[in-house]
């Protein structure tokens, strides 16, 4: 089988309180994000803010910064994006967000129109799409968003508690808490947009950590079958990641390549999304063996379970 590096022996565990102080900093950094988000303080998308958004094309080119030149006077939260499509040429999608009202909303739509008549002339700005989101409606699916992450997190203790036990499957749903909230802490300081596209990314990210976590959990319980005393188990710890240690960086670094390229190509609408996605390949493939691991070697130490 093709190795990007050979045997190592890194002694993993014996770094772990320092990556446990790191991971604390990243989970501060979470809370915070998701306290944000909660109480509707964060950089909401209008999935979740409530809003409009018009998607449409000029017929002849426009700068974006024309476009915001014109606009922000007037609706200084909007949101404007500039669209990379070959298709369809000099497109742009217009957010505004938290309508007070339906009509309200309407309005705003209206208003758009005709300040780009008023404005461009004879470059008409076709409109393709309208959509209004009411603020009742963006706190459903921003409350329905955080469910789905829950009920993600208490899938997962089920499936390794079933596969290994109990306390792999509180390491195992721990590590992948800990990812969520990592890389929305890191993507609130960027101040990027949360809306449902981040949220497919974290749920995406999950199952990315879950698989690697499991990769190294079944290394682990093949290993422990060899050992015969306590006193090898944190050993046996630091030999099984190594020994995945290989697979782990090929599948990290392939699955980076796929991602980065769709980040730099595709566009702004995809962004966010693939920032996401580049950003929770790293905290997982870091979570895997200084979090998800270190833990079952902690929980060992305090509540021997192996070996009495």
């Amino acid at each position: 089988m093709f190795r990007i590096i050979g045997d190592t022996n890194i002694n993993f565990m014996g770094v772990r309180r320092i990556a446990f102080v790191f991971s604390a900093v990243l989970l501060i950094l979470g809370i915070t994000a998701l306290t944000m988000v909660v109480t509707g303080k964060a950089n909401l998308g209008i999935d979740f803010a409530g809003g409009t958004m018009m998607y449409g094309h000029f017929d002849h080119p426009v700068s974006i910064d024309e476009l915001r030149a014109v606009i922000t006077p007037e609706f200084p939260d909007a949101m404007i994006t500039e669209l990379s499509d070959f298709e369809l040429p000099n497109a742009y999608i217009i957010k505004i967000k938290r309508p007070e009202t339906e009509a309200e909303a309407k309005e705003r739509l209206e208003r758009v129109e005709q300040i780009m008549a008023a404005t461009f002339g004879n470059n008409t700005f076709n409109i393709d799409s309208q959509h209004i989101i009411g603020p009742a409606v963006g706190e459903t699916l921003r409350n329905d968003a955080q469910k789905a992450v829950l009920l993600s997190l208490i899938g997962i203790i089920i499936y390794i508690w079933f596969r290994f036990d109990f306390r792999s499957g509180i390491a195992a749903a721990i590590a992948t808490f800990h990812d969520v909230l990592a890389v929305l802490g890191i993507t609130w300081l960027l101040g990027l947009e949360f809306d449902l596209l981040l949220v497919t990314a974290l749920l995406t990210l999950a199952g990315y950590s879950l698989t690697d976590t499991v990769v190294v959990y079944d290394r682990i319980r093949e290993n422990l079958k060899k050992f015969r005393t306590r006193g090898e188990f944190t050993p046996g710890v630091n030999k099984s990641i190594n020994e995945v240690l290989s697979r782990t960086l090929m599948t990290s670094i392939t699955t980076l390549l796929v991602v980065t390229t769709l980040f730099i190509l595709g566009g702004e609408v995809l962004r966010n999304f693939t920032l996401a996605l580049i950003l929770g390949v790293m905290v997982g493939t870091y979570s895997s063996v200084f979090v998800a691991s270190p833990i079952v070697v902690e929980w060992e130490a305090w509540k021997p379970k192996r070996f009495k």
